[in-house]
């Protein structure tokens, strides 16, 4: 993993812990989805106040926590830019913000969540970020 601006000295684990200070939970999420990411190929992380970005040539993947903006027991969102519209029903939100990407957010409460169908969504998100 290459980190990018504001991601510390250069560490994507680094980045993750320094973004998820305080919130362990949280931080075993987001090292779930990065370990599979990892494995999808190169690929950097940007960090910002608000969130970790993943990216190819463009962003495909981003994690934040809600609780940061309004009440919520929920440790992490991750957010995907998929092709075309996923119809699982595991997703909280789905919005289409341009006619070619569909930006789909799925709640986290457990590492275990990080499960084939979130590798597969990724996948499609990373491939699609070309």
């Amino acid at each position: 993993m290459t980190a990018g601006a504001g991601a510390g000295d250069g560490s994507g684990a680094e980045a993750l812990d320094a973004f998820f200070a305080g919130h362990p939970e949280a931080r075993s999420i987001a090292a779930a989805v990065a370990e599979v990411v990892e494995e999808l190929g190169p690929h950097t992380v940007r960090v910002s106040r608000s969130q970790v970005a993943f990216r190819r040539r463009r962003a495909f993947a981003w994690l934040w926590r809600p609780g940061q903006y309004v009440r919520s027991t929920v440790p992490v969102v991750l957010s995907l830019s998929l092709p075309q519209r996923d119809g699982s029903p595991r997703w909280k939100e789905v919005v289409q913000p341009s006619p070619h990407a569909w930006m789909h957010h799925l709640e986290l409460n457990a590492p275990e969540e990080v499960d084939g169908a979130v590798r597969d969504w990724l996948a499609t998100a990373y491939d699609a970020a070309g």
